[in-house]
């Protein structure tokens, strides 16, 4: 008896200690207001395009999108390239044959008849066009790419708004079913 009085009165008393040891704090939650659109800036995509159009990459790197830079300069400087390429060959094959005209059979392509010298001025010169065309597809598609990235940047995408696959079992078969289940939060 004597034992179990001063360890009762030793639980009684770190018992109330703890319970006073905790500072009550008046805490007001605040709930954030997620229903607030941000402002939209109607000319931004605008903007973006002009930048591109201006140099091409500029409407990308307004977006923030720099990644994207690199890709317009290798797709527009690599048409380039293949324009300037088959444009000197094409060049070439037509000195040739105007030299083979005159008399002359001193140039590079001593092995072509004039019909070869012909054909390959026509495949360069298709090519050089077709090129051409590829470095304006580039350019342009630089630029709608601008106004359609600087567009969907202002779209509200959250986590209220969250499209996901779900596997659940089937109740009969206890098979694996697969489905798509799209959740929105009010």
């Amino acid at each position: 008896m004597n034992k179990i009085v001063p360890i009762s009165l030793l639980f009684f008393f770190i018992g109330t200690v703890s319970l006073f040891a905790q500072v009550k704090k008046d805490t007001v939650l605040v709930v954030k207001d997620t229903s607030k659109l941000q402002e939209i800036d109607p000319l931004t995509p605008a903007k973006a395009a002009f930048y591109s159009a201006i140099l091409p990459g500029l409407g990308q790197a307004y977006n923030k999108k720099y990644w994207k830079i690199p890709l317009v300069y290798g797709a527009i400087g690599t048409s380039l390239y293949f324009y300037i390429d088959n444009n000197n060959k094409y060049r070439d094959y037509r000195k040739a044959y105007k030299r083979r005209l005159e008399g002359y059979n001193d140039d590079a392509y001593q092995f072509l008849d004039e019909s070869r010298l012909v054909a390959g001025q026509k495949f360069y010169q298709r090519n050089r066009d077709l090129s051409a065309l590829f470095v304006v597809g580039f350019y342009v598609l630089n630029i709608i790419d601008a106004n359609v990235d600087a567009a969907l940047i202002q779209f509200n995408v959250n986590e209220r708004l969250s499209m996901r696959p779900e596997i659940y079992p089937n109740d009969v078969t206890f098979r694996p079913n697969v489905g798509l289940t799209f959740n929105y939060q009010f």
